[in-house]
């Protein structure tokens, strides 16, 4: 059966963007774009200052007022001087975000935290012991992968938790 439909025509695509996929402009609209239009050329970089090279001549005593000059790097030691209220507070990261809500439902249901949803706090050591490893099991998978802040914050909010669940399963 032969259709009464006329043949459709060719279509034709007409690329009307301003640059090309390198960043150049067409040379379609070279005329019509002036300098003042185009973005500002991005500045170089200056290459980072070479690393500061000991002299064979210096004295024990110059080396030590070079090495005091540079800023102390902080250690475990010095890091561990912090108090645990810096260490425990949230980076405000996704992560941690992440985090702080698992924390936050471990606490309730150890009933250290009113849940806004019962009007009874009730504690459920089984849940929060669950809600804990899974903590235990982000920080084991997570290892190497996080800022230094996010690792402590979760290991003070980790040893919190461990410590308020063995209290309060001492006491039930």
């Amino acid at each position: 059966m032969p259709s009464d439909k006329p043949a459709p025509k060719e279509l034709k695509v007409t690329d009307k963007r301003i640059f090309t996929a390198d960043g150049e402009i067409r040379d379609e609209f070279k005329k019509e774009i002036q300098p003042s239009d185009a973005p500002p050329p991005r500045a170089a970089e200056p290459p980072p200052p070479p690393p500061p090279q000991e002299t064979p001549n210096e004295t024990p005593k110059q080396a030590g007022a070079t090495a005091a000059k540079q800023p102390p790097k902080q250690d475990r030691r010095e890091q561990a001087g912090r108090s645990v209220a810096d260490r425990a507070a949230n980076p405000d990261t996704p992560f941690t975000h992440f985090l702080e809500g698992l924390i936050m439902q471990a606490y309730m249901l150890l009933g250290m935290l009113r849940d806004p949803y019962r009007p009874q706090s009730a504690a459920d050591p089984a849940a929060a012991r669950q809600l804990i490893d899974i903590l235990a099991l982000l920080q084991e998978k997570t290892a190497g992968n996080l800022t230094e802040e996010e690792t402590e914050f979760l290991e003070t909010h980790l040893g919190e938790l461990k410590l308020a669940y063995v209290q309060r399963t001492k006491s039930l």
